[in-house]
């Protein structure tokens, strides 16, 4: 196991641009189930074009929605 979490920030990033899930699914072409995994943190892994398209949409980094941190322990 790794020492480091990485924690999804999605939804920080839908409030600050005043988006909703279905309108940043509708735009980078996803369902939005897959968004709401994203945002709880529930998926092993994120297509790098799918992180694109919502960087792109969101006018963001991918940096400003993922966050390293370190893992809790007892998890």
């Amino acid at each position: 196991m790794s020492d480091v979490e990485i924690i999804v920030r999605l939804d920080v990033m839908l409030a600050r641009r005043k988006m909703k899930s279905r309108d940043l699914a509708q735009a980078v072409g996803i369902t939005e189930q897959n968004i709401s995994l994203l945002k709880s943190g529930k998926v092993k892994g994120i297509r790098f074009e799918t992180l694109a398209g919502i960087c792109a949409v969101l006018d963001c980094q991918p940096g400003d929605l993922l966050e390293a941190v370190p893992a809790e322990e007892g998890v």
